[in-house]
């Protein structure tokens, strides 16, 4: 099973009710979880440290959009970051040399700029990451997700973050997070069943349900995070869990 995060296990890290012994039945089952998210922000033993200090071990089942994006660039480009830590790890990994985008000007061209979730974007960055592109970057976004939910509300996602670069500099950014092959081909790398056995479940139709197309496999939408309720019997992990055979 592919499971979103944000909306689906958890808002801001606190579990929604049901989710941790829905994990814990999916896997008694004999069923591999593996966690698909679109948050770029936290590095991956961030991601695996927040899951089990709520009782669940995620040890090497995290992908994130962030080790999606790093897939978009090439070992020794040299990489504008205006992300969290978590889009630092996944460049550097790929071999790529960093800059971190702190809107300080910059002391020589870049090849690409990769924007994710920045809870520190201001205008200073907003003009470096700008001028990269308008100077012949690429602009890469980790993922479209202009919102995320959280306990109070949905509150900016990376996507804004990348429309407001991808307006100075007049360009389209390429995409490499949920819905997008990228992240297809991640998780294909990671996965060893067929389309038929396995199931996408997250709370946002136009990312996870789009994913789920572009894997050829099932989708079960929950109205946990950012999709409303729809009917009276509230969908949720646990909900599909119950349902599963």
């Amino acid at each position: 099973m592919l499971c979103d995060l944000d909306g689906v296990v958890w808002l801001a890290h606190r579990p929604i009710p049901g989710s941790v012994e829905a994990i814990a039945a999916i896997r008694a089952s004999g069923r591999r979880v593996l966690f698909v998210t679109n948050n770029s922000a936290a590095t991956r033993a961030e991601h695996e440290a927040a899951l089990a200090k709520i009782g669940i071990d995620a040890t090497g089942d995290v992908v994130s959009s962030s080790m999606a994006a790093a897939f978009l660039v090439e070992p020794g480009e040299r990489v504008l970051v205006t992300g969290g830590p978590g889009v630092s790890e996944a460049i550097a990994a790929r071999g790529a040399g960093i800059v971190v985008n702190t809107g300080a000007d910059l002391d020589q061209p870049v090849d690409a700029v990769v924007v994710g979730l920045h809870r520190d974007f201001d205008y200073a960055r907003l003009r470096i990451a700008g001028r990269a592109v308008l100077d012949g970057a690429r602009l890469i976004g980790t993922n479209r997700d202009t919102t995320f939910p959280t306990p109070t509300g949905l509150e900016p996602g990376g996507g804004s973050i990348v429309a407001a670069v991808a307006s100075v500099g007049g360009v389209e950014a390429v995409f490499a997070g949920k819905p997008e092959q990228p992240m297809a081909d991640l998780v294909g790398d990671l996965v060893e069943a067929e389309p038929s056995e396995m199931l996408m479940v997250g709370d946002r139709p136009e990312t996870d349900g789009l994913f789920a197309e572009r894997l050829g496999c099932d989708f079960a939408l929950v109205e946990t995070g950012v999709s409303p309720r729809s009917s009276r019997t509230h969908r949720d992990l646990a909900a599909v869990a119950a349902s599963l055979d």
